[in-house]
């Protein structure tokens, strides 16, 4: 069979960089330097500039992989944003703040280049499961912080305009608790610290998205499942009544019966949820 068809375009094309590199950090005890990558799908448009989400993966602050969710973010990429898998620095490379230095990194590096990637720099939103949830709250409501602004394009705010935190742990001190004492000093949250997050409360609070609500802070979405087993539902709820109380706009999605990074966080409903709440705060 031969047919002809005309098609009319009406979606624009879409393009997947992989490993694109972001900054230079030091590396091996300071000897040498290398690379942050991210992940980046982008629809090509010319002039005209779409919004941008930045997506941080989840591991504890231990391990981390820019590519695991890109089949969910281009879905999201599909719907009308620039969407960027951003990669940092993991607890034994560096301790906290690193990790939100290199998420901050990221985003001033796409503000910079956005011409190149059609970007809009002044409508940034951010989002990330249990430790990048943890870094998306951060992000998000440490816009006008410039002690964590480390590195290239300082020129360029890294403040966002909108955070969706999944299961996130908002009170590192709290956090710790659900370990006997004698381990609490090798859990995830201290290593990240580097100190006791139950007895350093100092450390831990300058790595909590508590200590950081105020006002100012843009609109949140929370996603957290009502039987997570790793980061308490109660820290979610923490962290919706902290920015309730400062007056934020502010929304906690609780998943029932959903445990910590599970299934039913990977649904079409709860996708749509998402975009919605991206396409109101960025586009609306």
């Amino acid at each position: 069979m031969k047919a002809t068809v005309h098609i009319e375009p009406k979606e624009p094309q879409y393009t997947v960089i992989t490993g694109l590199s972001f900054a230079q950090v030091d590396d091996w005890y300071g000897h040498i330097v290398r690379d942050l990558k991210m992940d980046l799908i982008y629809p090509e448009q010319g002039d005209r500039k779409s919004p941008c989400i930045v997506w941080i993966c989840g591991g504890g602050w231990l391990t981390m992989n820019t590519s695991a969710h890109l089949a969910y973010l281009c879905d999201l990429a599909r719907r009308g944003f620039a969407v960027a898998s951003v990669q940092y620095r993991t607890s034994n490379q560096a301790p906290f703040p690193a990790q939100l230095e290199d998420v901050k990194a990221a985003i001033r590096y796409l503000k910079a280049h956005g011409e190149r990637f059609c970007i809009d720099k002044d409508r940034f939103g951010v989002m990330g499961e249990s430790a990048g949830g943890q870094l998306a709250a951060l992000t998000a409501l440490t816009g006008d912080r410039k002690e964590f602004d480390k590195g290239d394009y300082l020129e360029y705010s890294s403040a966002v305009q909108a955070a969706c935190p999944w299961y996130v742990p908002s009170d590192l001190s709290k956090m710790v608790t659900k370990y006997p004492e004698k381990m609490q000093a090798g859990a995830p949250e201290s290593l990240l610290i580097g100190g006791n997050a139950a007895s350093d409360k100092e450390k831990a609070a300058c790595a909590s998205p508590l200590s950081y609500v105020t006002e100012q802070a843009p609109p949140f979405l929370l996603l957290h499942g009502t039987c997570d087993r790793t980061v308490p539902f109660d820290q979610g709820e923490m962290m919706y009544r902290a920015l309730e109380e400062k007056g934020a706009d502010v929304d906690l999605i609780a998943i029932e019966g959903a445990d910590h990074a599970e299934v039913r966080f990977f649904q079409r409903e709860i996708w749509d949820r998402i975009a919605v709440f991206f396409k109101d705060k960025l586009c609306g």
